[in-house]
């Protein structure tokens, strides 16, 4: 109970230096950032998949139809699954299961790497989305 009253007397103290241009200023710049999160970290829409095994690509897969499609690695097969407009690692020996955990795969840019046994699973597009290889 002390730590929200000591927390209301700070917030009271802060809020007294305030004046009405600093809320505006702050409430604009807080909008400005919303509005660049929404606009410019969505990704596009991915136009295919690029499987790559042992870093080379091993196919360029169209998202417009359903399949599966089995990789060769050196520490066995990794499985990786295609809807229309998405795509997965669907199953992968490796011992961790990171990218058999990213899900499925929905927008440009979108990477799902299978370290272990040296498989990748990449959406391409016209708009990639933002990382921060890109920023």
């Amino acid at each position: 109970m002390n730590r929200a009253v000591a927390l209301r007397r700070w917030l009271a103290v802060w809020a007294s230096y305030l004046q009405a241009g600093d809320v505006l200023t702050l409430g604009v710049a807080l909008g400005v950032c919303v509005l660049s999160a929404l606009t410019l970290w969505q990704g596009g829409h991915p136009d295919k998949a690029i499987i790559r095994a042992g870093g080379r690509v091993f196919a360029e897969v169209d998202l417009n139809a359903p399949r599966v499609v089995e990789v060769p690695g050196p520490i066995g097969t990794t499985r990786i699954e295609v809807q229309p407009g998405r795509a997965r690692v669907a199953a992968d020996p490796g011992p961790r299961q990171y990218c058999v955990r990213q899900g499925w795969l929905s927008s440009a840019g979108a990477v799902a790497i299978c370290a272990p046994n040296e498989v990748s699973l990449s959406l391409s597009g016209r708009t990639a989305d933002y990382d921060s290889l890109n920023y």
